[in-house]
């Protein structure tokens, strides 16, 4: 079986609001960088790799002048903000023991899908896999999941896919994929076997 991760909430914690909170004592300020910086459209047009991070920069700027020192500080920190869900990354060797292949499939911006790469080396257990950026292609659109098939030649039933977002599962079931919701780590430990 192939079993196919999202990693934001199941490999690694991704939690802005929380990160913010490590950055910024002030409530109003740390409501502002949530709205400007993860919810702005700047956010998802680096998943697409449409804009490149010294642009978003630029952007966010211009769109909340009054919040530049904090955007600076927030985009210079933001690596911080992940760290590995044990639970689930405990497991991948053991899916591996047990046969299965293992792919990623993110919507990230490049920058950040370098650093996951880089600092995490259970990523070098991955068969491989598939960042958004990379492909200017997002998840629930049914082509980065179709590009993720094509790169590594797989066949939609032989394929699992967990993720957080419910929206992302359902895509995922769309096209054939069997795809779960993941709520933890024991919706993945059936695999174990």
């Amino acid at each position: 079986m192939n079993l196919i991760f999202d990693i934001g909430n199941v490999l690694v914690h991704y939690k802005p609001q929380k990160f913010l909170e490590t950055l910024f004592t002030e409530q109003s300020l740390r409501d502002a960088m949530f709205e400007t910086v993860f919810q702005g459209p700047e956010w998802l047009a680096l998943d697409e790799g449409t804009i490149t991070l010294p642009e978003a920069y630029e952007r966010y700027c211009r769109r909340a002048p009054e919040h530049q020192a904090a955007i600076r500080r927030t985009i210079d920190g933001i690596n911080t903000m992940f760290s590995p869900i044990d639970e689930t990354v405990k497991l991948l060797p053991l899916l591996k023991k047990a046969g299965h292949k293992l792919y990623y499939l993110s919507n990230c911006h490049h920058e950040i899908s370098r650093y996951l790469l880089q600092a995490y080396p259970f990523f070098g257990g991955f068969d491989g896999g598939v960042f958004s950026c990379d492909v200017r292609q997002l998840k629930p659109d049914h082509d980065i999941y179709h590009t993720l098939l094509k790169t590594y030649r797989l066949a939609p039933e032989d394929c699992v896919f967990f993720d957080d977002v419910n929206e992302n599962v359902q895509a995922a079931n769309e096209i054939g994929i069997r795809g779960v919701l993941f709520t933890g780590a024991a919706c993945v430990r059936e695999y174990v076997k």
